[in-house]
């Protein structure tokens, strides 16, 4: 029998890739937008869910708390995993059975599932001037039509763009935690399709936090999506 997974991230670019590579690895996947709709799912759902993996950064119940109130609802059987597109602090998810460093690969879900190391590659080492990752960009081609392949990534440039105009807003409001909390949902999204451009854009939006170059940062941004855009128009043409 396929393994039941329940995935919880409360960004639908990431939640959507994420459904899609699991089911096509065999597991069976069931997905929900936030920590309390978990909450209810778990309560719910017979059989339980022998595997919860959870974005640690939601708004709502999430972290350490979503793992113990999970862990109550669904005892020892279910493999609690947090996964983030940054590292966590010290102490930070000890109440999880392991921690997925975002972007993942299936063969890093299924090691963590098995008991093994779970970390991720975290998807920017060596990869300075590169738009697109061709390696992630041929398994998720091989995972779905090519229909909604071409929907996927104009998915992520629509949420990206966004972001970006909340982003605009946020700088103007001088609210720094607003501004990065945007990136960040940004870098996660990217990083899950290959957008490492994008991501490691958003990345450096995220640790620098608002500052004087803020607005050409972004204007930067937008150029890069649209670099992304002319490859994929490219792709679509082969």
């Amino acid at each position: 029998m396929p393994v039941r997974v329940l995935i919880v991230d409360d960004d639908e670019l990431s939640r959507e890739v994420l459904t899609l590579l699991a089911e096509r690895a065999g597991y069976e996947v069931e997905a929900v937008e936030s920590g309390d709709a978990a909450l209810v799912h778990v309560q719910r759902a017979r059989p339980l869910p022998e595997v919860v993996l959870t974005d640690m950064q939601m708004p709502g119940t999430a972290g350490d708390e979503l793992a113990r109130r999970l862990r109550g609802l669904c005892g020892a059987g279910t493999l609690l995993l947090a996964m983030s597109g940054s590292e966590v602090e010290d102490g930070v998810g000890r109440e999880f059975d392991g921690f997925l460093l975002k972007p993942f690969t299936m063969e890093t879900l299924a090691g963590a599932i098995s008991g093994g190391s779970a970390r991720g590659e975290g998807g920017l080492s060596g990869t300075s001037g590169v738009v697109l990752d061709e390696g992630v960009y041929a398994k998720l081609m091989g995972s779905m039509r090519r229909s909604q392949l071409d929907e996927l990534y104009a998915l992520c440039l629509r949420d990206a763009e966004t972001r970006v105009g909340r982003m605009r807003r946020a700088a103007s409001d001088g609210e720094d935690a607003a501004y990065r909390k945007e990136a960040h949902a940004i870098k996660g999204g990217c990083g899950m399709v290959g957008a490492l451009e994008l991501q490691r854009l958003a990345t450096s939006m995220e640790e620098r936090g608002l500052c004087d170059d803020d607005v050409a940062t972004l204007d930067e941004f937008m150029v890069a999506c649209e670099r992304l855009r002319r490859i994929l128009v490219a792709r679509e043409s082969n």
